[in-house]
């Protein structure tokens, strides 16, 4: 073997040993992707059912403010009918379902022992509320971080039939970001507002 060809072969080698860490790199970005993709599909599920459970704790509120209403009005509407002659006898009546209705009232708006008090329903939901927005927030940093490691795949991919040196290391660049931003999406979502 002379001395050129000794010089390909190094150069052959050194090439496909490249080409493996190329492919290693690729595989854990695609590894990460696939994490990445997962925990943002559930961040968005997360998402959709605190919204949901924040619509109905509204929507349980606002029932829960037509009953108080109405049995307020009732309760006024009985009251001025028994100033007017109305035997003892039946004043007593309306008396005590006045008062029933006006308790029945007052309990709508807090009822800590069932928490389906106005008030309580209003904790809740903002609660739910809050829930909502955090996984909403995550499920945005896990799309950031996917699209990132999709260009960081692609970008390693094309240094491998290209030959280009570069593009592995701005893939690697871009697939390190990709893996910060799902982080962010999983420990700290609200740490930076975009």
């Amino acid at each position: 073997m002379d001395m050129r060809e000794h010089q390909e072969a190094i150069q052959e080698a050194a090439h496909a040993h490249g080409n493996r860490r190329v492919a290693l790199l690729i595989a854990i970005l695609a590894a990460f992707l696939a994490l990445t993709e997962m925990r943002g599909k559930g961040a968005q599920l997360e998402s959709l059912a605190a919204n949901i459970e924040a619509a109905n704790l509204w929507s349980f509120f606002q029932a829960k403010t037509i009953r108080q209403t109405t049995l307020r009005a009732a309760a006024e509407g009985l009251e001025a009918f028994a100033t007017s002659d109305v035997p003892p006898d039946r004043a007593d009546a309306f008396s005590k379902r006045i008062q029933a209705w006006r308790a029945t009232a007052e309990r709508y708006e807090s009822e800590p022992s069932t928490n389906e008090g106005r008030k309580e329903l209003v904790a809740s939901a903002k609660r739910a509320e809050a829930r909502r927005d955090r996984a909403l927030v995550s499920y945005h940093w896990y799309e950031y971080g996917a699209a990132a490691l999709q260009l960081a795949i692609v970008l390693a991919s094309v240094s491998l039939i290209a030959g280009v040196a570069w593009l592995t290391w701005l893939g690697g660049a871009l697939g390190a970001a990709g893996v910060a931003s799902a982080l962010l999406g999983w420990l700290a979502p609200t740490l930076i507002h975009l």
